[in-house]
This record gives C-alpha cells, sequence and structure tokens, in this order.
C-alpha cells in the first residue's frame, strides 16, 4: 500500500471496503488505469468485516440475477489471478418452508430460477434434511435446493480485489479521511472536480462515493440525495456443532426470520427480525470506527435465537463464541443505490447495499465501472438506479421510519402488492381526504398517496394480502365494469409533469425523443426515450402547447431520472428550459363510454369527435375552473385527462361526482391497461429491450427523416431481425381458466420448456379471468403462427395453466 497522496487522479473512489474495491478492479479492466482509492482507515475497516458474506445468485429479477451470478463467477476466480484468497465455497443453499404461503413462495421462486436457466430443485422435508442434518423438519412444510449459492470471507475478498485493482494500475492510500468534494459550476452545469481530505485535495474527473453508512453524509455536504440510513444488524458464531462441517450448505428459515452458515466447525446465526433497531442518524456517525461492533443486545436478539432453537435443538447444548452487533446501512426499499447522481456530474455512488453486499460486489463494481467508461448504464439498473429516489427522501427522520420498517420485511413473505406503511401520508392530491372518505385503499409511488381501489364502505380500506384473489377484487372488478361500460374518474396527479420551453425547444425534444413531436399545436404524441444502444430509458406523452412549448407527461416514479436524461441530452447551444409542475396540477382522468357525456354538460366547449379527436389537447372552461383537457387513454376507453391547477382540484372534483362517476383506482388501470396491451415503464420497456422486442416500432420515427438518439442501433437492430424476426418478443395473453390469480414474474412454458416469463399481469373482468404480457424467447422468430400453435402455459406457484398468446391485445 502506498501511503502518498497524489494531487490529481482521473477517478477517485472513496471507501475501501468490497464495494469500493470492487469498482477500482473494474474499472482497470476497462483501461481507466489512473485510479485512487482512498480509505478512512483500513480495507475493509467499515462494514464489510463484519459481514455474512453469503452470495445467493438467484434474486427476484433477471437482472439482479445475473448480477450475483457474475459475482460468485469472479470470487470463484479471483485468487488464480491475484494470488490471495477469497475463501469463496460453492456450497449451495437450502430455504425451508414453515407455511403454506412460504411454499408457493419458494414455488415462485423455483419457477423464476427456470425462467433465469438457473439450477433450482423443490424438496420435501425429508430432503432437505438430508442436505442439513443438524437440522429440525417436524414443522416444514417444504424447501427448495439451490446448487448454486456460495459463501466468502469478506474482508479475504476485499485484499484480493484490491491487489487486482493494484496490479492493473491503481493506487490505493489508507488513513486518509474523506470530508468533501470541490465543485465547479452552477445549476445543471454542476460538476465534481475533486475531493478533500485531511491530508489535502486531490483533483479528479470522476468521484465514486463507496462510503457505505457514511455516503449519506458525503451526499449531503455535495448537494446530492444518497438515501440511506443505518440500522443494528446481529448474529453469533456458536461453538462447534457435531454435523457442522466446511462444506455444510447455506441454510435460511425465512419463518424464523434466520440464516445459518458454517464457521470453524461452528454455526453463524443470524437473522433480519420483524422490529428492526436503527442506529444514529447518518450524520452523527462516529470517526474513526475502525473494526467497532456496537453493543451486545441479547434481548433484541432473542427473537433471532429463539426461532434458531426451534430449527436446530443443538443449539440449546452450543456455547457461544461471539456476538456480533454491527451497523449497516439500509435504503427505504431495500434495493441499493448504483450510478452518477444528478445534479453534480462526474459523482456517482455505490452504497445502501442492505445486507447483501457482499452477494452483489463482483457485478455491482463492474456496473458501475462500466457506467462511468460508458457514459450511461449498460444493463438494466433502474430499479437500483440513485435517481429512483428525490431530495425529500434524504429527510433523516422519514429514513429512519422507513429502514426500520424495510429491514423488518426482509425475510417477510413477498407479497407482489405489498405497500409499505411507515412515513405515511405524505405527498397527498388535494382530493386525498375526499377519496379517503369514500373508501380510497392508498398505495405509494414516488411518495404520492395514490387509490389502489375503492371499498363499498370507508370502513373497510385496507387491503389483506394472499397469493391468490385477494378480498379488494370484487371492488376493482366493479371499476373496471364502470369503466368499460359507463365513465370512471382516476386521481392521476402523480404522474410527473415537465414543461419544455424557449429557443432551441424543439431540437432539443427531437433528438431526445424517438417519435417525432414536430407537430401541430394542441397535438399529443406518445414517445420512448431510447439510449445510445436503441432501447428503452422513458415512455411518455408529449403535448405541443405552443411554438417552443411542450408538456410532458411520465411515470410517476420517474421524475428524478426523466428530468436528469433530459438535461443530460441536451444539444449544444440550446438554451431552451424545463420545469418539474408536477406539484403545480392534479390530473384527473375522466374515462368512459359516457365520459364524453359527462364533461359536455360542464363545458361551452365543443368535444364531439371531430372537434376533438384522439390525441390532441386544449384548454377549455369545466364549470367556474380552466383546465387542460388531454384526450388520450391508459384504459383503452373513450376519456380524457383533465389537468387542473391544485387550487382548483376539489371543485373539479365536486363537480365530477355532482355528475354520478364512479370512483376507481390503479388496480383497476392496471387491469384494463393489460387487456388492451398497454405497455408500462419498468416492466416491459428497459433498457434491456427496444422497440422491436416490445413490438413498438410504430412509436418511432426510425421510417421517416428524422435523427433521434438511439436511432442507429434501433435501424441496426430491426435490419438484424428482419429475417426471420425477433427471436424474443413481448406477447398478450390470457388465461384459460378463470381460477388462478396471477401477479406478474411468473414463467412461461411450452410442452413443459421454459420459453418466457411474465412482466405485468392482473384480472381482466371483461375477458373474465387474468390477462397480461409476457417476453417469449426461442431459436426462431416469435411469429403470430407459432404462438397460434398453442401449448403455452403459465406456471403459478408449482402448478401449470394453459394461456392464450398473441401479438395482438385480446381487447
Amino acid at each position: 500500500m502506498t501511503t502518498d497522496l497524489p494531487a490529481r487522479a482521473r477517478v477517485v473512489v472513496v471507501g475501501g471496503g468490497v464495494i469500493g474495491t470492487s469498482v477500482a478492479y473494474h474499472l482497470t479492466k476497462l483501461g481507466w488505469t489512473d485510479v485512487l482509492l482512498l480509505e478512512q482507515g483500513t480495507l475493509s475497516c467499515g462494514t464489510t468485516w463484519h459481514a455474512a458474506g453469503l452470495v445467493g445468485p438467484l434474486r427476484a429479477s433477471e437482472s439482479g440475477t445475473r448480477l450475483v451470478q457474475y459475482s460468485a463467477e469472479l470470487y470463484a476466480r479471483l485468487e488464480a489471478e491475484t494470488g490471495l484468497a477469497t475463501g469463496y465455497r460453492n456450497v449451495g443453499g437450502v430455504i425451508v418452508a414453515r407455511t403454506e404461503d412460504r411454499m408457493v413462495q419458494l414455488r415462485r421462486t423455483a419457477a423464476n430460477a427456470a425462467a433465469y436457466d438457473m439450477e433450482c430443485e423443490l424438496l420435501t422435508p425429508a430432503q432437505a434434511r438430508d442436505l442439513w442434518p443438524v437440522m429440525a423438519v417436524d414443522d416444514l412444510l417444504g424447501a427448495i435446493w439451490l446448487p448454486g449459492d456460495g459463501k466468502v470471507n469478506p474482508t479475504d475478498l476485499t485484499q484480493s480485489l484490491a491487489k487486482g485493482a493494484r496490479q492493473g494500475g491503481a493506487r490505493i492510500v489508507e488513513r486518509v479521511r474523506v470530508t468533501g468534494y470541490t465543485v465547479a459550476g452552477s445549476g445543471a452545469g454542476r460538476r465534481v472536480t475533486g475531493v478533500r481530505t485531511d491530508r489535502g485535495d486531490v483533483e479528479a474527473e470522476v468521484v465514486v462515493t463507496c462510503a457505505g453508512q457514511w455516503s449519506k453524509a458525503l451526499g449531503d455536504r455535495a448537494g446530492v440525495t444518497v438515501p440511506l440510513h443505518s440500522a443494528e444488524h446481529f448474529y453469533v458464531v456458536t461453538e462447534a456443532v457435531d454435523g457442522v462441517h466446511p462444506d455444510l450448505p447455506i441454510m435460511r428459515d425465512p419463518d424464523g426470520f434466520t440464516y445459518f452458515k458454517e464457521e470453524v466447525g461452528g454455526l453463524v446465526v443470524g437473522g433480519f427480525e420483524p422490529e428492526a433497531k436503527p442506529w444514529r442518524s447518518p450524520d452523527t456517525i462516529p470517526h474513526p470506527f475502525e473494526f467497532q461492533l456496537l453493543e451486545e443486545d441479547w434481548e433484541h436478539f432473542s427473537v433471532l435465537m429463539d426461532e434458531a432453537l426451534v430449527r436446530i435443538p443443538a443449539l440449546a447444548e452450543t456455547g457461544i463464541r461471539k456476538f456480533y452487533n454491527g451497523p449497516e446501512s439500509f435504503t427505504p426499499d431495500n434495493q441499493f443505490l448504483l450510478g452518477e447522481t444528478p445534479g453534480l456530474r462526474g459523482h456517482f455512488v455505490g452504497a445502501g447495499f442492505n445486507s447483501v453486499g457482499i452477494a452483489s460486489a463482483g457485478g455491482a463494481g463492474r456496473a458501475l465501472a462500466e457506467w462511468i467508461v460508458e457514459g450511461e448504464a449498460t444493463t438494466d439498473l433502474v430499479g437500483v438506479d440513485v435517481r429512483r429516489f428525490a431530495p425529500f427522501n434524504a429527510n433523516n427522520r422519514w429514513l429512519r421510519d422507513r429502514v426500520a420498517e424495510v429491514l423488518g420485511l426482509h425475510y417477510a413473505v413477498p407479497w407482489p402488492n405489498r405497500e409499505l406503511e411507515t412515513a405515511r401520508p405524505f405527498r397527498c392530491s388535494p382530493v386525498h381526504d375526499r377519496l379517503a372518505a369514500r373508501g380510497a385503499v392508498f398505495g405509494s409511488r414516488m411518495g404520492w398517496e395514490r387509490p389502489n381501489v375503492f371499498a363499498p364502505s370507508p370502513a373497510e380500506p385496507r387491503l389483506h394480502y394472499a397469493w391468490g384473489k385477494q378480498s379488494w377484487l370484487p371492488w376493482s372488478a366493479a371499476e373496471q365494469r364502470a369503466t368499460r361500460q359507463d365513465v370512471a374518474v382516476f386521481d392521476q396527479t402523480s404522474f410527473s409533469k415537465y414543461v419544455v420551453s424557449g429557443p432551441g425547444s424543439l431540437a432539443w425534444l427531437q433528438w431526445v425523443c424517438a417519435n417525432d413531436v414536430d407537430v401541430e399545436p394542441g397535438r399529443v404524441v406518445y414517445t420512448p426515450w431510447l439510449n445510445a444502444r436503441g432501447t428503452y430509458e422513458a415512455d411518455l406523452t408529449v403535448t405541443r402547447v405552443a411554438a417552443d412549448e411542450f408538456l410532458l407527461v411520465s411515470s410517476s416514479a420517474t421524475t428524478v431520472r426523466d428530468l436528469d436524461w433530459l438535461e443530460r441530452h441536451r444539444p449544444d447551444g440550446v438554451t431552451a428550459t424545463v420545469r418539474d409542475v408536477t406539484s403545480a396540477h392534479a390530473v384527473l382522468g375522466v374515462m368512459g363510454p359516457r365520459s364524453r357525456e359527462v364533461l359536455q354538460a360542464l363545458t361551452d366547449s365543443a368535444l364531439g369527435e371531430e372537434a376533438f379527436l384522439f390525441a390532441t389537447s386544449r384548454e377549455l372552461f369545466l364549470g367556474h375552473a380552466t383546465v387542460r383537457a388531454t384526450r388520450m387513454t391508459y384504459v383503452g376507453e373513450l376519456g380524457w385527462e383533465l389537468l387542473v391547477p391544485m387550487e382548483l382540484t376539489t371543485g373539479v372534483y365536486d363537480l365530477l361526482r355532482a355528475a354520478d362517476v364512479a370512483d376507481a383506482g390503479y388496480y383497476t388501470i392496471e387491469s384494463l391497461r393489460l387487456e388492451k396491451g398497454y405497455r408500462a415503464f419498468g416492466r416491459e420497456l428497459t433498457p434491456d429491450f427496444g422497440p422491436v422486442e416490445a413490438g413498438l416500432v410504430f412509436a418511432t420515427a426510425l421510417d421517416r427523416d428524422k435523427d433521434f438518439l438511439g436511432r442507429s442501433a434501433l435501424a441496426a437492430h430491426r435490419e438484424a431481425l428482419r429475417a426471420p424476426g425477433p427471436r424474443r418478443r413481448l406477447v398478450s395473453f390470457v388465461l384459460e381458466d378463470p381460477e388462478p390469480m396471477l401477479w406478474g414474474g411468473e414463467l412461461v412454458l411450452l410442452d413443459g420448456r421454459p420459453v418466457g416469463q411474465v412482466t405485468s399481469a392482473a384480472w381482466g373482468e371483461t375477458v373474465g379471468a387474468c390477462v397480461g404480457l409476457a417476453y417469449l424467447r426461442r431459436d426462431e422468430a416469435v411469429t403470430a403462427d407459432w404462438l397460434a400453435a398453442g401449448g403455452f402455459q403459465v406456471d403459478v406457484g408449482g402448478d401449470q395453466f394453459g394461456i392464450r398468446a398473441t401479438l395482438r391485445a385480446p381487447l
């Protein structure tokens, strides 16, 4: 290790844990050798050293699974490259189930493994005991076996990655505390120019914050949002246990909140207790804090130990060698933080790994290094992108409450529609109280309270979770019928809304938008934003309001990401401005065959078919209010989205309610859009897919004389697949049996072989069964004839049911 601190480096990595060393290692592999890693103590001294070291590749998404798969492959071969052992051992993993709900989850997990071409086997309790002889199985219903699971020594892994980075040219300096960053420019042009340390400043083109639980405080000093909060995490190491050996698999008992792995003949016994214990505020974490633990708390640990005794009775007679209570940082949604931070160019973050940092480090380090080198993410990282959070998510009290809930749910049954409950209600539309009084069951997206469904009585508004059809389904079915047959009003205030205006606004949007937005004022264009690879970065509508003014409406969760993407792709010389007007306007969707009748009674403006065409937008008087009415729909019926000034919203809503419209929520929107085959960003439309696979080339200007970001890649991709056609394609489907409930993520099979995975699914009241969208794959082209031949099935918790798959939507 060097002790010299250079005056300049191309990249400065802040933090010498497993994440920071992985980023440095992978940057050198990509040819960026002028890398300086700074650690305030010594390598691995923060959170890394007391991690349990579990490496389980199978994750809830394909992108997450591929990331950890790479980690395991890297850890297995790193010693041969560096000469330093990582302690990696591929021992496999067993997950056991005490309840039928957990068994359904495990069957779904096994189906996910098949979708991702990973090995996974369902086990009986007796088979699980054969693999893990020291456990009791009398209370178990079953288990799964994951041969790809492994374990690693976190400190050894960090040292090996660090040596690999040094071999590639990186410099590592310990005992240097980064106290802040130097920044140049202002507004959207702010850029990091280096770091401040207790041993002087270092200039840099790129700074990567991988400082674990110290990352938020550093981000605060730089004016960027790094929302994470520490919580105490407990495990013990026992004395030797008969039957335990180095190749004993990892075992997880999520119904008992616990995990187990072998260590020196004994067991590591840890877990995630239902009532978590947040630690200090991020801005009060002490320094130095090297290789330190917090005070033992046997009372708090008792819930884990009591459950561990149920699974391993021998622990009652086994001594405890060491009690570990080490703080780890958690994020508001249990996914880590990766990417370039909005509002500060050149500053990247890799932090908040929610106790999966060791498993994720290899893949996350590579992904972040590629992002730095290429200038954009090279795979689908939307779920971990730091831009999914807004500045309000950095409030420490909000974080403390939310993180306590998130950690407590780590081993809970992962219900597909689970809503977090802490720090709510938060962002509320003007009609929130009116909707609550009418029985709204609220969900949350980007902090907004949104009605998911309406209970028949205000006394009933709550969700009862289950894998099958849940108690609210008849309520949503009634809302779907009202929308298809009559008229319903939806509070869609959470939509992201931006105004781009001024000289150059058209040129700017023509470059960023793949479709042609050079239309007459009052016209609305549906368009994707593509990256340089020709795959999706956003999916939105653009309304031309005037010659140099455009209104953009996008999904609720992508506000920060959209605005950052737009600024990053501003053409040189363009002086137009972009404003986030999300909180200035509510959106009330009036949808259904009677929507024209209802609105016409409230306005003198003509709303007839010829007078107000589809995909047009204009201001009109509605009652005493002036609103922007846009004839656009995400449910596939006649309807208008009303953009209403916040202060006028309650009056407009009351006018609509007086016209005897039904209230409807987002569960109904989901069902109706799937019956029509409408895609959603983040599920069907991701950075891993482009318009060819999604069947949306028509929503681009590829066949017109207009250049746009991603055009060349999209054109080359379409040409390469022109004959015989795309081998992976998004299809619509309807379940043949009306009884099973689908949620998305299910495996699709053909003649018993995996051929794809459901991206979205919901109950479709109009078709009388569950409907959805799925990406199917094939060695040849996915064609209408192939789909028409039939034989497709979907795996629903281990049972297979027939589906009718088509390129066209069912309605």
